[in-house]
């Protein structure tokens, strides 16, 4: 796998061993095989990272992203600015269609969601403050690539997830777009066609969310 140069030889490479965790639990071979690295080298710098939690093993020995993660993320995700503009506009989505509401933004191939609010019923999406998804997959990725319909928003019915259907659109400046907003949940609700219900009122909080960051 390709790694990203900064220069700084230890983090670079314990960068590397993160994101070859990232690919999914692997024992130390594995490590090895997806960073390139010496098994002495990948073995020092896994065993450094379980230390500090970022690496954990799993029920098979494996080594896994670790819980230390979980924190950084979500404590990252907070102090974006835009997702604290946004808190009012995903309050009123979620109140409105009674489904979970999310705000991603883009980094490199993947989407991470910066603020992140609860359906009230039982059954529910959820996706965590912090949590890292693919790109290519789900209406929030897309609507962030500028894939949209006429309406102004992007659908997907079980892409990303099997049984979930969601409705997204971009947050812009201009021709840029900053971030995308989603309400998810179960297709049973949503249903098959989700976008002549969800679609204005997700398009709506894009707006409201660009007018509370000072983007329109």
């Amino acid at each position: 796998m390709e790694h990203n140069i900064s220069g700084v030889g230890v983090i670079d490479k314990a960068a590397a061993v993160l994101s070859a965790a990232e690919m999914g639990p692997a024992g130390l071979a594995g490590l090895v095989e997806r960073t390139g690295f010496s098994r002495a080298t990948t073995h020092r710098l896994a065993t450094a990272l379980e230390v500090h939690g970022y690496l954990r093993r799993d029920a098979e020995g494996r080594f896994a992203l670790g819980t230390s993660l979980f924190a950084l993320g979500e404590a990252a995700a907070r102090h974006w600015p835009i997702a604290e503009a946004a808190g009012p506009a995903l309050a009123d989505l979620r109140d409105a269609t009674g489904e979970s509401a999310q705000l991603y933004v883009r980094d490199g191939e993947l989407r991470v969601c910066v603020a992140s609010l609860e359906s009230p019923h039982g059954l529910r999406t959820i996706v965590a403050r912090g949590a890292s998804l693919p790109l290519s997959q789900g209406s929030g990725g897309r609507a962030l690539a500028g894939e949209l319909n006429e309406g102004g928003y992007v659908v997907s019915i079980g892409e990303r997830e099997a049984g979930v259907a969601s409705v997204s659109a971009p947050v812009c400046k201009g021709d840029a777009v900053l971030a995308a907003v989603s309400v998810s949940g179960p297709i049973e609700r949503l249903t098959r066609e989700p976008g002549p219900s969800f679609g204005p009122p997700v398009v709506a909080a894009a707006r409201q969310i660009e007018a509370a960051a000072g983007l329109s």
